[in-house]
């Protein structure tokens, strides 16, 4: 499954393009809107972005489970080499110190993540700023055409921005369709 995005200057636009694509057959759960015009989405029953696809909760998560993951190993590292609580120290405990940090890690990360736009989003923000809606469609294999071909016929002032081809990793970089 990829993930199209595409930028288009008016809420009437947006309004017309998820309902070409509802006739389409595209299901609404794999349409997604962003813009700082929330009021108006909801106003027309666009389905609005969720914080996953706004915020870089995912990625600053798994970044921060990571450095837990490090600062887990280095701590039971030192616990080994100069054995603070004894020679005989159960593995259950070492597992435990690796988890806590680990978990506190990746719960930082999530904080972190949580005041911080998407990655993937950053690269249309001054667009987004500016008033223009970015569509994410979500498509199968089979419905990416069928999805092309409604926002070439009938929305050519639509712009394909980007195409992810890695939508579920949020590890993975985005980059801009060169027009």
């Amino acid at each position: 499954m990829k993930c199209l995005y595409y930028l288009t200057s008016t809420l009437d636009s947006t309004k017309s393009i998820t309902d070409d694509l509802h006739k389409a057959g595209i299901d609404n759960w794999f349409i997604h809107v962003l813009s700082k015009d929330e009021a108006g989405l909801n106003k027309h029953k666009i389905h609005s972005s969720n914080y996953l696809e706004q915020l870089d909760i995912l990625r600053f998560g798994i970044i921060g489970a990571m450095g837990g993951l490090l600062v887990g190993l280095v701590s039971a590292l030192l616990l080994v080499k100069f054995e603070l609580f004894g020679p005989s120290l159960p593995a259950s405990a070492y597992l435990g110190l690796l988890a806590f940090w680990t978990l506190f890690g990746a719960w930082e990360g999530g904080l972190t993540g949580i005041a911080t736009e998407n990655k993937k989003i950053t690269l249309f923000h001054d667009e987004l700023e500016a008033g223009s809606y970015l569509l994410l469609i979500y498509a199968k294999q089979a419905d990416e055409r069928v999805i092309k071909n409604v926002m070439a016929k009938l929305h050519p002032e639509s712009e394909l921005a980007a195409v992810d081809m890695h939508f579920y990793n949020p590890l993975a970089g985005l980059s801009r369709v060169n027009v």
